[in-house]
């Protein structure tokens, strides 16, 4: 990134292709929501984020969250969008406003204790390995309306939705059967819940507008607002 103006031009590109494929879809752009991921970048970069108006923030490290977030303007949501460890929950639960990333009945469980120690109640979505890709974390689209369940339960959670990563690949329309399958699932579970969940998490830089036609309402963009990613490390942000 080269400047200040150089991201704002950015920024309003992939804001107008949100637009334009909420357009497609029939639904209005403010359906969705654009989170920044800022992996590698540096606290500035979350900062002139911050001062065009993007205030959603994704960040795939605890460590790298918890040592930047100090250091950024007060306004930025901070978004959990990767992995999760258990040991590393209470943090998430301070840091975030959102976890995207719940991959086991164990990891809800933990996120619960922690949330009622910091008298706090966490949104969540549950991420969906759908598919079946033995490199990706994620509940089995099997087991998923069973964890739903249990955290639909537990008073310090707020279930909101899914979320999903479709495997690589060059052209965007072939996320489009994976994300069309989060949306169906999310469909079941909500009738047997019998409650409505209201986000879908997916579709990245090379695929959102795909995953917008396919219902998300939360897409995680990072190089088509910030370019490539800076292998830096802030100080105690080695592990998740």
């Amino acid at each position: 990134m080269n400047g200040a103006g150089e991201l704002e031009q950015r920024h309003r590109a992939v804001t107008e292709r949100i637009a334009a494929a909420c357009g497609r879809a029939g639904r209005a752009p403010d359906s969705v929501t654009l989170i920044a991921v800022t992996k590698t970048h540096p606290p500035e970069a979350v900062d002139a984020l911050a001062r065009i108006g993007q205030l959603d923030v994704g960040e795939n490290r605890v460590q790298e969250a918890k040592a930047k977030a100090p250091m950024c303007d007060g306004r930025v949501r901070w978004h959990g969008i990767g992995h999760l460890q258990t040991n590393k929950v209470r943090d998430a639960v301070r840091l975030f406003s959102m976890i995207h990333s719940v991959d086991s009945a164990r990891l809800v469980e933990e996120i619960e204790r922690q949330a009622a120690a910091q008298g706090k109640r966490v949104p969540v979505l549950l991420e969906v390995n759908v598919s079946g890709e033995g490199s990706k974390f994620g509940l089995a689209p099997e087991e998923t309306a069973g964890v739903a369940e249990t955290a639909n339960r537990l008073p310090h959670l707020i279930l909101r939705g899914l979320m999903t990563m479709p495997p690589y690949a060059e052209d965007p329309e072939a996320a489009r059967p994976f994300f069309r399958r989060l949306a169906l699932l999310r469909r079941d579970i909500e009738q047997r819940l019998g409650v409505p969940l209201a986000d879908l998490s997916m579709g990245m830089s090379g695929d959102f507008e795909v995953a917008i036609e396919e219902g998300a309402t939360l897409v995680r963009v990072g190089t088509a607002l910030l370019g490539e990613r800076r292998p830096r490390r802030l100080a105690g942000s080695e592990e998740n």
